[in-house]
């Protein structure tokens, strides 16, 4: 893994639908990802659920601190 790409990690199937009914969703209205992204982690498979985490800091405004925002997709 790159040190500039964002943390991929797999999700438990009970987390899975905690999070699917939390939002009243499918797996199918999740975003997808590709089964071959060099990203994932190597015990995927499709219909996995995959939790992404992003941080960021503001170049400009160090003093604010990192923000953290976190993404869901379904591989397919």
């Amino acid at each position: 893994m790159h040190i500039l790409q964002p943390k991929h990690s797999k999700i438990n199937e009970k987390a899975a639908e905690e999070l699917l009914s939390k939002f009243n969703i499918s797996k199918a209205q999740l975003p997808k990802i590709l089964s071959t992204d060099s990203g994932l982690p190597e015990d995927c498979s499709v219909g996995d659920v995959i939790k992404i985490t992003r941080t960021e800091t503001d170049q400009n405004q160090p003093q604010k601190g990192e923000k953290t925002y976190t993404y869901f997709r379904v591989v397919v």
